[in-house]
């Protein structure tokens, strides 16, 4: 299914497969044979997503761009099943297993492998060649690679990557602040839900253009 997204429609290389249960809305750009599965999800939340020439994204795969980090796969690149990717940049010959999840700003260099369930945060860089190991999180720049058991480590260059702030423009609120971390959630639902709102005027590309109707 092709969606226009405020006047911005999904453009498919004549020589690649988009399966018809898949979802392409707004600015999506897919190259040369690539193939996009049975209900793959690609949207333009703000950002254009590109797929680089032979890439494959596979079933149930969300693909977001956004206004501050677009998404961008280079050529030869396998996104599994139910992976994640919002506001990042995959480089060529990259293969990301299934549930693989890649957060906004997040750069993944030439050759890098996350398998199943691998996970890289917010603006974290990995060089060409990295793997992330099954179920492991990668975090920072240079990366901290570590099973989710080491949380403090983690946790420790998480904190200054500054989710809240990046993605949503709001302070964090930690042990100490005044009020719980949850009290973000109306803000963060007002934010978020009126951008998404603005897919209310989507239109599927069937060849009616709606604002022609009277």
């Amino acid at each position: 299914m092709l969606i226009d997204h405020e006047g911005r429609r999904p453009r498919v290389h004549p020589s690649a497969y988009v399966a018809p249960t898949a979802v392409l809305c707004g600015d999506i750009r897919v190259g040369p044979d690539c193939r996009v599965l049975f209900g793959a999800v690609l949207t333009d939340d703000g950002g254009p997503v590109e797929l680089g020439e032979s890439s494959i994204v596979m079933e149930t795969a969300v693909l977001r761009g956004t206004r501050r980090d677009p998404t961008r796969l280079g050529a030869h690149v396998l996104v599994g099943p139910r992976a994640y990717l919002v506001g990042a940049e995959v480089a060529d010959n990259c293969f990301l297993a299934t549930g693989a999840t890649v957060f906004n700003g997040a750069r993944l260099g030439r050759g890098c492998q996350l398998r199943i369930n691998a996970l890289v945060h917010l603006r974290t860089v990995l060089p060409p060649g990295t793997l992330v190991p099954i179920g492991w999180i990668a975090v920072g720049d240079p990366p901290l690679i570590a099973p989710p058991e080491r949380h403090e480590d983690i946790w420790a260059v998480q904190r200054e990557l500054d989710f809240p702030g990046y993605v949503w423009g709001l302070p964090r609120l930690d042990a100490g602040s005044a009020g719980v971390p949850g009290d973000r959630m109306p803000e963060i639902t007002r934010r978020f839900g009126r951008l998404l709102g603005r897919h209310g005027q989507d239109w599927v590309l069937d060849g009616t253009d709606p604002s022609a109707t009277a």
